[in-house]
């Protein structure tokens, strides 16, 4: 039987969900941390090491979770994904993908360089400058946005709103991140999360959020909405310019009608959109992993037959 290494720290409810999907579909899968990971550089050895796969590395690798740390821990993570993925191992989301979107940074100049509509942002290190730009938002009545370079479920991120807010206005490690505040059309807070595999929209849902911050983890509530072509597209086109396997892709729509990107994640939660979509996403991602990257010749040859 083929074997898959799911990495994660915390398998819970989406890691199970996983497991099952893989076993419906005849695959063995494992959990793994990427800290129990090590690469041993020897002629007679295999490369990347992985508990439960010391003799034969994996058929395929899904990435569920990537351990915080320091730098050097961080980069050493993606340095076990991207050794694999160069070895033959197939990564989903690989490291690239990975680099591209937990920097918040990065995420933002490539949709911007895609053409993306993505909310006025700022990335700098200078204290004084970043009051600056603070301020003079401020006086033009626009709100901002302050996230951590690093970070998801909205830990970190705060609203400058006004100029006694500047006093506690922190850099993340000495980078400060800084985005136009956008707010949303119709009543209360909400904004789409759009959940995309291997460029296809398969599922959407309105979060609605008890405040500006419409994370499920903060508490939003979760809506069923129809398929829309034109946040479907939004979202299609953003893991494009990330080039992702998968994500969870978060759009908002101001008061003038307009869609803004706000968010690509590379490692998204579907717990809250499953509890509004009748849509499996775990036997989805399966399907799209196997077919794609462990029985791409068997697909072919069924595209040849038909």
């Amino acid at each position: 039987m083929s074997k898959i290494a799911i990495f994660t720290d915390e398998p819970g409810w989406h890691g199970k969900e996983l497991v099952q999907a893989f076993a419906k579909r005849g695959f063995d899968s494992h959990f793994v941390s990427l800290t129990e990971c090590r690469l041993m550089l020897s002629v007679d050895r295999i490369p990347v090491q992985i508990p439960g796969f010391e003799q034969n590395l994996p058929d395929a690798v899904f990435v569920r979770g990537v351990p915080g740390g320091s730098l050097e821990e961080v980069v050493f993570y993606l340095d076990i994904l991207h050794a694999l993925k160069l070895i033959g191992i197939p990564v989903y989301n690989d490291g690239r993908a990975i680099e591209r979107s937990v920097d918040k940074a990065m995420t933002s100049f490539l949709l911007q360089r895609a053409g993306l509509p993505i909310p006025t942002t700022w990335v700098l290190r200078n204290r004084a400058d970043a009051i600056d730009i603070a301020e003079d938002e401020l006086k033009q009545g626009n709100y901002l946005i302050t996230k951590p370079l690093f970070g998801s479920q909205g830990e970190g991120i705060r609203r400058i709103e006004k100029m006694t807010d500047l006093f506690w206005l922190s850099a993340s490690n000495g980078v400060y991140y800084l985005q136009r505040f956008v707010p949303c059309g119709g009543e209360g807070y909400s904004d789409y999360r759009v959940f995309v595999i291997n460029n296809n929209a398969v599922a959407t849902m309105r979060r609605r959020g008890k405040f500006w911050l419409n994370n499920v983890a903060r508490g939003a509530a979760c809506e069923a909405i129809g398929m829309d072509a034109t946040i479907n597209e939004l979202a299609i086109n953003a893991v494009k310019a990330l080039n992702m396997d998968y994500a969870g892709v978060d759009i908002i729509q101001d008061k003038a009608g307009d869609y803004w990107v706000i968010e690509v994640n590379s490692i998204p939660a579907w717990k809250g959109l499953e509890s509004v979509v009748q849509t499996s996403i775990a036997g989805l991602l399966a399907d799209d992993l196997i077919s794609r990257y462990l029985l791409p010749n068997d697909n072919a040859a069924i595209a040849a037959i038909s």
